[in-house]
């Protein structure tokens, strides 16, 4: 009997055991979808939000009183030089500026170290070709899309402007623009298809669902500083002596 009650007690606990495994494994089931279907929400919401307001590059004509077209950084090679991805963002920007579609370029980007220095490269690519130094502003700490966003309204004052990416970004970039405040339409750089753009799109939706909770959160960004009103002179950004058209 002493066996045999052993046994069922063991048996007793192994069956708690596994019962307690199951609810744990279905909670983790749970959630898991709960956050899957957050994200699909998420995605659909930011894209939804803003669809409106992406515009195809000849509809810029219409629109009145931009500040500025504002081109977000995305890379370099390894000589330095803008990307094929941010030079076909730079060029679409530079088009805008010809047409007459605003007069200044803000150029955002990645200049957090000392070897590494997106905006630099981006103003003088728009230099080489044709366009003056001081219609080019800089912004060094457009350390991602919703640090330029944010510093485009903060520090360079900007109320209404068009932001130029490639299509898969339009979206976050227009949505969290609007949430901060800014007028902002998006046109979308040349349409090719990039290395890696299935991982480019995935890491999109998640951070669609990242900017959505920055929009309602309003975190600053990593640097803040003086006003430097887009409508002056953007050689008050430079932090070069000289740029020079080749």
């Amino acid at each position: 009997m002493m066996r045999y009650g052993r046994c069922f007690c063991r048996e007793s606990e192994n069956r708690s055991l596994r019962n307690k495994f199951k609810k744990i494994i279905k909670g983790c089931v749970m959630l898991g979808f709960a956050g899957i279907l957050a994200a699909v929400l998420g995605n659909w919401y930011v894209r939804r939000e803003s669809s409106n307001k992406i515009i195809a590059g000849e509809a810029a004509a219409d629109l009145m009183e931009l500040d500025c077209i504002l081109v977000l950084g995305c890379g370099l090679r390894v000589d330095g030089t803008p990307n094929r991805m941010l030079a076909d963002r730079l060029d679409k920007g530079i088009e805008l500026y010809q047409a007459g579609v605003a007069a200044k370029l803000l150029m955002s980007g990645d200049h957090g170290r000392i070897d590494y220095d997106e905006v630099n490269q981006m103003k003088q690519y728009a230099i080489d070709r044709g366009v003056p130094s001081e219609d080019i502003f800089m912004d060094h700490a457009g350390f991602s899309t919703y640090e330029s966003m944010y510093r485009a309204k903060d520090i360079f004052q900007v109320s209404k402007m068009v932001v130029v990416t490639q299509d898969y970004h339009l979206n976050r970039a227009v949505y969290i623009g609007n949430s901060l405040g800014v007028d902002t339409y998006g046109i979308s750089a040349k349409q090719v298809r990039y290395g890696g753009q299935r991982m480019r799109d995935f890491r999109e939706i998640l951070a669609r669902n990242k900017d959505l909770i920055n929009c309602l959160l309003c975190p600053t960004p990593t640097y803040l500083g003086e006003v430097i009103a887009v409508s002056g002179n953007g050689d008050i950004t430079n932090d070069k002596e000289l740029f020079i058209k080749n």
